[in-house]
């Protein structure tokens, strides 16, 4: 007989705030669900994360967003709490910065949800109901999880393929694999074997939601989704063979996902390109409006210049007619641009989660490596061909003049640009991007007295695996902290 104290404490919750009736109690610590739909009620509550605020702060490690210093005392919790990760403090999340716990502590928060996704792996087997059912929920459990992995191996590890990194040695992170408690402390494994598991997952996911489920909304994962993620694992481990595995995933995706969006659709409204019911491209969708998040922006502000607003470096990147100025960013009065890729007034869904835009870049990056690799010209014009299609939907209707590049490097090259442009502020993206890249970043922060200092976070960082909270390692003495 299994004990399992999370199941437990769960059904304390669910039945104190008398939303569920579905366990049964066999012993004082062992509850278990009988059905299928016990079972994907326990998912949607424990295993997919909605209202969700976690790694937002990546945004303020990169040079999407700059600091307009505190000109009003109203701003200081904001100003304050963003200053530890744009001044690349090592000790951000030592628990000595005054800086929001509950929203930067995505260590907890994702193992949390793993958790979860475990329960329905670990139980799918016991409950009743058909073959199907239960696969189409073990897919979704299996998807999620290897993406709750990927997320945590993004923030606090290397990059696979960065300078100086060999993965058979680098830091992975903790892999959870089962619900059962044991007296055991996680150790981390390497990178390598983070990266493998990670992989298997999301095979095992693919497989699983194409032969069992179709999702009724964007906010439940299916094969799409499953392909989406597998380009963007592929495009970021980058071993030779994965540029092939990052172009077929990408493929099949574009190929059976939905169409892209017209950003003219939008201009001039309050909805934008993650508002699903005006958007063709979601293809999954959780969170809220990152820049609807008052422990950094202060969103009321319609006179005076906040402490943190989009990069006026990142805002110059974009063409005259290129419609994402207007459509991503929105100005309040006398203040720069806040981010945000969720309509203005969209009471429901968030900036987080897959669209299909990310597959066009993951696809075109990966051609462009290939091109530049191996020299062959099919690659060059497909990774042209995605590119130009991405872009046309992003101008105004009738203005967008393709793009021909003969050379590998500066093919390659614009496909980076284009990710900045589309993919800012949105999953934490540029961070791992930065990272990947080997770049620099160099961040003008200005105190509260009004005193303007240089922080810069050199190439190859140690700081690119940022650490891991205090409170972790101090529950694990086996957990190896990021050296920094």
């Amino acid at each position: 007989m299994r004990k399992n104290l999370y199941i437990w404490l769960w059904v304390i919750l669910f039945i104190s705030s008398s939303c569920h009736d579905f366990f049964k109690e066999s012993s004082q610590d062992l509850i278990k669900p009988s059905s299928v739909e016990d079972l994907r009620s326990v998912m949607y509550k424990e295993a997919y994360p909605y209202q969700f605020a976690s790694d937002n702060y990546l945004m303020f490690l990169t040079d999407e967003i700059q600091c307009n210093g505190l000109l009003r005392n109203e701003y200081a919790t904001q100003h304050g709490n963003a200053t530890p990760v744009f001044t690349f403090n090592p000790m951000m999340f030592d628990g000595g910065e005054v800086f929001p716990t509950n929203d930067v502590n995505s260590w907890k928060i994702y193992y949390e949800k793993i958790k979860g996704c475990n329960v329905i792996i670990d139980y799918v087997s016991e409950v009743s109901g058909t073959e199907q059912e239960k696969n189409a929920l073990l897919g979704q459990a299996m998807l999620l999880r290897g993406y709750y992995h990927l997320k945590l191996a993004m923030i606090y590890c290397q990059a696979y393929r960065a300078s100086g990194v060999d993965p058979e040695n680098a830091l992975g992170i903790p892999l959870m694999l089962t619900m059962d408690l044991t007296d055991e402390y996680p150790e981390r494994p390497s990178l390598k074997a983070s990266y493998a598991q990670i992989e298997k997952d999301l095979l095992e996911a693919a497989s699983l939601l194409k032969e069992n489920y179709t999702p009724e909304s964007v906010y439940r994962v299916g094969d799409i989704a499953a392909y989406v993620l597998l380009s963007r694992f592929y495009l970021f481990r980058g071993e030779a063979e994965d540029l092939d595995k990052a172009i077929q995933y990408a493929g099949k995706a574009i190929e059976e996902g939905p169409m892209l969006s017209r950003l003219s659709v939008f201009s001039g409204t309050d909805k934008s390109v993650f508002d699903s019911d005006q958007s063709t491209e979601v293809v999954w969708n959780y969170g809220t409006n990152s820049f609807k998040n008052t422990t950094y922006f202060f969103t009321s502000a319609y006179s005076e210049t906040v402490p943190w607003s989009i990069s006026t470096e990142l805002l110059n990147q974009y063409g005259s007619n290129d419609l994402r100025r207007s459509v991503y960013f929105v100005r309040t009065f006398g203040s720069g641009e806040y981010g945000g890729k969720i309509g203005r007034n969209s009471s429901y869904g968030g900036d987080h989660g897959i669209r299909m835009a990310e597959a066009y870049l993951n696809r075109a990056e990966a051609l462009a490596r290939r091109f530049m690799a191996k020299g062959d010209g099919n690659d060059r014009v497909q990774a042209l061909h995605d590119l130009n299609t991405l872009r046309e939907t992003r101008y105004v209707d009738g203005t967008y003049v393709e793009e021909e590049i003969a050379d590998a490097q500066d093919l390659l090259d614009f496909c980076l640009q284009e990710r900045r442009l589309e993919l800012c502020i949105e999953e934490g993206f540029r961070w791992f991007d930065i990272k990947r890249l080997g770049l620099s970043v160099t961040h003008k922060y200005i105190d509260s007295e009004g005193v303007e200092q240089e922080y810069v976070l050199e190439s190859n960082s140690l700081l690119y695996a940022l650490p891991i909270p205090y409170d972790a390692i101090e529950r694990n003495y086996k957990l190896k902290q990021n050296p920094r």
